[in-house]
């Protein structure tokens, strides 16, 4: 595979800027400027804002340049960014860990391809079904109650014990906040 084919790849996965891809392949940023130059003039991908996006995911932005969470449609601010990759080309958006657990039930597993969030601590791309989720702390970086993705289940306890919350894994994450959403039902979380 080119190195153009693998940097349309990269983007898919969540490198979105120049720098990233250069110390990707260990090339200068001017031999990526060239690649992206081409990639576009192929109309395969589109530069908005200094952010590289795939073709299709350039449609999902609106004028004022900033993506719009597919759940609560609020503002996606990038470092806690919530992205499934679906078949076709297709993406779903969530502006936080919160929204994103949300939106997994109304996904069919068998359009989905991937998902990519960002660590709290390091922002570096995670796959969200690896990742660790404090539910409920007293920390809210966005929605309510609060989810907060970490690559690494040790800083996700120790964030626990700094801001109190439920450590737990994807699935279980899925099931805790769609049970904190319900209207009028006190919820106890089950560890």
């Amino acid at each position: 595979m080119d190195r153009k084919e693998q940097i349309v790849e990269l983007i898919a996965q969540g490198y979105r800027n120049v720098k990233a891809l250069a110390q990707h392949f260990g090339v200068s940023l001017m031999t990526i400027y060239r690649d992206v130059r081409e990639l576009e003039k192929d109309g395969r991908i589109v530069r908005k804002h200094g952010e590289l996006l795939l073709k299709e995911e350039a449609g999902e932005i609106p004028e004022e340049g900033m993506p719009t969470c597919a759940y609560c449609t609020k503002p996606i601010e990038k470092r806690l960014e919530f992205t499934y990759r679906l078949r076709r080309g297709r993406t779903v958006r969530a502006c936080c860990a919160h929204c994103g657990l949300l939106l997994y039930k109304n996904i069919k597993e068998e359009d989905l391809e991937s998902c990519m969030t960002w660590d709290f601590i390091n922002c570096r791309p995670i796959s969200c079904f690896s990742a660790w989720y404090v539910v409920s702390s007293s920390a809210t970086p966005c929605c309510l109650p609060s989810a907060i993705a970490f690559s690494s289940k040790d800083d996700a306890e120790k964030f626990a014990r700094g801001f109190g919350g439920y450590v737990m894994n994807f699935e279980t994450a899925v099931d805790a906040v769609q049970e904190l959403m319900k209207r009028g039902t006190p919820v106890r979380i089950k560890m």
